[in-house]
């Protein structure tokens, strides 16, 4: 089985990640696309709504599409999230599946500074999704893929929110749900 690994903060999910994993799954010919929220990023410094919210908002976020799955493993491990710490404890609990790390051109720019990305490399095959706003040209053990652009990011929906504006149509409908019942980001 081919799988997909798409990592992140997940704060909150919206429609762009969504259509990234669908056009990686269709491009690349994945079975599957694994979703795994991080519990500690290394790279950022957002504020981060608890993990439990992060999860839930995935989970709803995923349940129309038989061929995404939320994995909660980075959670539960605890600590700082390290991509390398989960290929490894994927690899070894699907020996038999073949992995692809899906990052953002705006990631790959950055990959060798990962805790360590060549053991990541000879581990998995990565696919960078191409971003405008990030041009990033082929380079070695790279899968360069184009994707729809789509100008949406987790900080862009706090942000409205934070202003008490709408994200109806950025986030699944259930999402938007959760984060009002939850008063998430306000």
């Amino acid at each position: 089985m081919k799988v997909g690994i798409l990592g992140g903060t997940f704060n909150p999910p919206h429609i762009g990640h969504l259509i990234l994993a669908q056009e990686t799954l269709d491009k690349a010919g994945l079975d599957r696309i694994f979703f795994i929220p991080t519990n500690i990023p290394p790279h950022k410094n957002a504020i981060l709504v608890k993990a439990e919210h992060r999860l839930n908002m995935v989970k709803l976020s995923l349940k129309e599409n038989r061929n995404f799955s939320l994995l909660d493993l980075e959670v539960k491990r605890g600590g700082v999230s390290y991509t390398i710490d989960t290929v490894k404890e994927l690899k070894k609990k699907f020996p038999r599946h073949k992995f692809y790390l899906i990052i953002g051109s705006d990631l790959a720019k950055e990959f060798h500074a990962w805790e360590k990305y060549r053991e990541i490399q000879r581990l998995v095959k990565i696919i960078v999704a191409s971003r405008e706003a990030y041009p990033f040209s082929k380079r070695e053990n790279f899968i360069l893929m184009n994707i729809l652009q789509i100008n949406i990011s987790s900080s862009l929906i706090r942000g409205l929110l934070q202003k008490g504006f709408s994200v109806k149509y950025l986030v699944h409908p259930d999402v938007e749900k959760y984060i009002k019942k939850n008063k998430l980001y306000i």
